[in-house]
């Protein structure tokens, strides 16, 4: 064995959720026991395409002894398995396990006289927080993308009958976590399926604002043409018409 550059995975770090997966061509990464790990030494070229997309900052590159980088053994080794969106989607982490939930049609009857009928979720994807979600999920075809924060749901009573049904949802928090990353990742989810509109629900704080400038950066990075809106929700509930 000769001495060479390999990927490192902290398993400490890693939450499994997938991300490094489809970006190794080899096919050289796999969920196993909800952590990631190295397939095989063969199938690492140790070029490190996976290491950008580990939001934990688990994936290093290393220099040590290993086994050879097979070409001929990765193509056989790409035939037999499933492809690395297949992979990822299937053995995640049950965080991140890509889901989609058929909705039943509003029942139209009214209910017994005297009784509410009950409020149902709208919301028909899984994962929904940015940094776990698949840029390739199946859920993002033909959809139309709701972006919201954190908080908004939350605060704004009617969050998924006014604003949640009929669309696919993403949630995350452009303060307290990394925007560069919400934006690039919000890029590849763009580029990658035909979403065909996108909202951003946020709430009226300046830094929650930041949600919407990353969503016009990503929107405009990605090279789509599609329509946007933003939708601003206030402290006390309310929704606010800029």
């Amino acid at each position: 064995m000769a001495v060479r550059k390999m990927v490192k995975i902290d398993e400490e770090k890693c939450n499994g959720c997938g991300l490094c997966v489809p970006a190794c061509a080899e096919g050289a990464l796999a969920i196993i026991d909800g952590k990631a790990r190295l397939v095989s030494e063969t199938y690492c070229d140790g070029l490190g395409a996976c290491l950008g997309e580990c939001p934990q900052g688990a994936i290093t590159i290393e220099e040590r002894e290993a086994a050879e980088f097979d070409e001929e053994t990765v193509k056989a080794h790409l035939q037999k398995e499933p492809v690395a969106a297949e992979k990822v989607h299937s053995h995640a982490c049950p965080s991140a396990r890509v889901l989609t939930f058929n909705r039943p049609r509003t029942n139209l009857q009214k209910p017994p006289s005297g009784e509410e009928a009950p409020p149902t979720s709208e919301l028909t994807n899984w994962p929904i927080q940015l940094t776990l979600v698949p840029p390739d999920a199946p859920y993002f075809a033909n959809a139309h993308l709701l972006l919201a924060a954190d908080c908004a749901a939350f605060t704004y009573a009617d969050f998924h009958r006014e604003f949640l049904k009929d669309k696919t949802l993403l949630i995350g928090c452009p303060k307290l976590d990394d925007a560069e990353f919400y934006r690039d990742k919000l890029t590849q989810v763009l580029r990658c399926s035909s979403i065909k509109a996108l909202t951003v629900v946020h709430m009226e704080v300046p830094c929650c604002y930041g949600l919407v400038q990353l969503a016009q950066e990503a929107l405009a990075a990605s090279g789509k043409d599609i329509p946007f809106e933003d939708i601003t929700i206030g402290l006390n509930g309310e929704k606010i018409n800029k």
